[in-house]
Parts: structure tokens; sequence; C-alpha cells
């Protein structure tokens, strides 16, 4: 079978039929092999038998939620395309062959793009329109170096090949944005065509939230991206913190009539410490979505972990810290100087500061660095652990094996002992037998 039409579903007894026939409609006219979904999460209304009588196969989902009603759907489809839309009669399943089209010429994921096509009056409110729906595009194509220009159409095609080997997770609105986001992070091809938005045909208000649903695609964006989350500001937070403090070190900096001094060198290390821990947090975040696989591992990221190690970390943090206590040192000898007396903070603080200072930053790069290990911890690291797992794999097919045979005692006196003794065990079993 060629294409699924999924249509996730929860009370759109008003809509689901109508959408229905025009998907079944549209796969007859433009001879497509293939067959409409109805992902139910949980109706109470009848959409499930005015689906059934429309054409559509009903799957029945559990678990609440936009995402996941639609992977019950992605997982049930038995087609190799799976094109995906709201049973709310604002897309029109008429026009499915353009997305068909683009998945024949080699496309991944193809975008509807509703502002290319045409909004009908009404149809989105004027806050999604020219607020929400363009700026969180513009995050997402800023984010993820991605060209689509509606990151939220609802009506959208994809190979369900990849959908299901990419891990998707989320369970709420921001699927939306999930499919997008790791299509476009692992490399696969992603297209976009035009598509039109209609008012809705329910005469209830829609499931979507304004805010809650934008936070939380907005959110899911942020996490997605340890770059702009952490790593950017950060950086930012790091130079002007350096530059200022390193400045404010040498004495009172005047610009025009305001004076900045040993206040705002407090301030500045703030900054420094809080950028340098933001930068080591995108690096931690990048290690460990790289080692779960819901990020890609970069040319850029394989080669900071491969030259990256835990003594390279001790040095730069026992070279920090050596910092740290030669200004302490200092400060003391300053002190010592005043006979142990009353100081003037302009004088002492600038010692003390970047001095405490530079041992924060040892820390956070020493606890950084033996995370940063933990991480690279690996079960395939060790020779003799791959052969172990290889060793009760075997085990588990000679046990199958033996016990067909008669033989299963034999296997099981081995334990976790070779695949040649496994072996060895059962034909000595075989023979006794004999």
């Amino acid at each position: 079978m060629e294409l699924t039409v999924v249509m996730p579903c929860l009370n759109e007894a008003e809509t689901v039929e109508t959408c229905v026939r025009k998907a079944v409609e549209c796969l007859k006219e433009n001879g497509i092999d293939g067959e409409v979904i109805v992902a139910d999460n949980g109706s109470t209304d009848g959409s499930q038998a005015l689906a059934e009588a429309a054409g559509a196969r009903v799957v029945h989902v559990d678990r609440k939620g936009y995402g996941n009603a639609l992977m019950g759907g992605i997982r049930a489809a038995r087609g190799k395309y799976v094109i995906m839309g709201d049973a709310d009669d604002s897309y029109d399943f008429t026009a499915l062959a353009p997305f068909v089209e683009e998945l024949r010429a080699g496309a991944d994921l193809v975008m509807g793009n509703r502002f290319k096509g045409g909004i009908a009056p009404g149809a989105m409110p004027a806050l999604h329109k020219y607020l929400g729906n363009p700026v969180l595009s513009f995050v997402g194509r800023l984010f993820f170096k991605s060209k689509i220009g509606d990151f939220h159409c609802g009506l959208r095609g994809f190979r369900r090949d990849v959908a299901l080997s990419l891990g998707l997770q989320s369970s709420g609105m921001e699927f939306a944005s999930e499919l997008v986001v790791k299509f476009t992070l692992f490399g696969y091809k992603v297209t976009e065509v035009p598509t039109t938005l209609a008012v809705d045909g329910r005469s209830r208000p829609p499931h979507l939230n304004t805010w809650r649903d934008g936070w939380r695609h907005l959110r899911f964006l942020l996490l997605y991206s340890p770059r702009w989350l952490f790593f950017i500001p950060g950086l930012v937070l790091m130079t002007l913190g350096l530059l200022a403090g390193i400045a404010l070190s040498f004495g009172p900096v005047t610009v025009g009539e305001i004076a900045f001094d040993v206040d705002t060198l407090v301030g500045v290390s703030a900054m420094l410490v809080i950028g340098f821990q933001a930068v080591l947090f995108a690096l931690l975040t990048k290690a460990y979505g790289v080692a779960e696989g819901f990020l890609p591992k970069t040319a850029r990221v394989g080669s900071f972990l491969k030259s990256w190690s835990l003594e390279r970390g001790l040095v730069i943090s026992g070279v920090l810290a050596a910092l740290g206590l030669a200004g302490l040192v200092a400060s003391l000898v300053h002190w010592q100087v005043r006979s142990f007396g009353e100081l003037d903070p302009r004088e002492s603080l600038r010692l003390v500061v970047p001095s405490a200072t530079a041992l924060m930053m040892s820390f956070q790069a020493l606890l950084g660095t033996f995370f940063l290990s933990i991480l690279n911890i690996r079960r395939s690291s060790h020779p003799a652990t791959e052969a172990a797992a290889d060793d009760a794999t075997v085990q588990d097919a000679m046990r199958a094996r033996g016990k067909a045979e008669g033989k299963i005692e034999a296997v099981d006196r081995v334990g976790a002992g070779s695949a040649a003794s496994v072996e060895i065990a059962a034909e000595q079993a075989g023979r006794d037998r004999t």
C-alpha cells in the first residue's frame, strides 16, 4: 500500500465524516492505493461509527493527547507514506496529490504552507496568524537552519519508516514541532507545498489552547537546541563579564558621568560564572543528547568528544584553581602589609573577586569534566562486555534449540559460558542420552 491518511479525532462528529469522504474520494480520483485511518482518542459523540461508515479504519488510542493519537495512527498505518491532517474540515483532503508527488520524488517530509496557499477569513485567529505562527516558525528556522515557512501546518506527509525510526515522543500539540525538528536535525529531505486553511466546521471551540500550547512548542524548540538555550547566551555573558572584569580589575572605569567600580566588578564576575556554566551545560547537554540518540552526532561534537579527556579537564580546572589561589595569597599579603587592619574595599576586592571567580570556575570545570566522562562510559566500549552480550544471545538461541532437541539440561548447566562451551555441552548431553 502506498499511502495512509491519518486523522486524529476527539469528538469530531460534526466534521469527521466529511473529512474521511474527501480523503477517500481523493485516493480514488488520483488512483492512489491507500487507506484512511481515524485515530480516535476517546470520543464520546459517536465519531467512530461515522468515520467507519464513511470508509475509514478506526484505531483506538487510549493515551490522551494529539501526539499520542497521531503516533497510534502512524503505527497502525499500512502505507509507505503517511499524510496527517486534522478532522475538523479546515484542511482540504481533496488536494493531497501535491504531497504524494513530492514524496514520490524523494522527499522524506512534505509540509503544507498555509501562508502561501491561502487562509480564509476567520480561519486562523489574528494572534496566531500575525504573532504565534510567524514567531515560532522563525525560531524554528533560526535554531535548526530549516527553510520551512509554516512550522505548525497540520497537513503534512512523510515516510512512515523514517517517522517511526526517529523515536518521536511528544504527547501533545508540540508533536507538530518535533516532527519537523527531527526530520531536519537528522538530515532528511524536507520540502514544502502550498495548502489552504478554511474555517473549521465545528460549533465548539478547538482543542488548541493558545498560550499553553504555544509555550509547549517554544519549550520544545529550546530544549532541542542547546546552542541557543545555553551556548550562545552563555558565550555572550562570558565575553561581556571577562572584558568588563579585566578592565575593572585595574581601577574604576568612567563612561561619561557614570563611574563603574568594585560593585560592578562583583556583578560582572557573576556574569562570567553564569556564562561559563551555561557554555558548559551546552556541551554536556549535546553530549547527553547524542548518547541517548535524540540529537544527531555532528562532526564538530564528535571531534570535541574524541579530543576531550578527563586528564585535560583536570589540567584546565587545575590552572584556574592555581590562579585563584595565587590571587587569594596576594590578597593576604596585601592585608599583611596593612598589619591585618581595616582595608579599603576598592583595593582589596580587586584581588579577592577575580580570585574567587577563578576558583568557582575551576570547580565548575572539574565537575563538568567528571560528568562528561561519565557520559562517555559505554557498555560497548569494553570488548569483554560485548562478548558477554553475544554469548547471552547465543545462549538464548541454543536454549531454544536444545529444548527442541532434548538438550536443555546441558544448555542450562553452562550458564554464562562462551558460545563454544554451549555447543560442546549440548553435544555432550546428546551423546549421554544416546
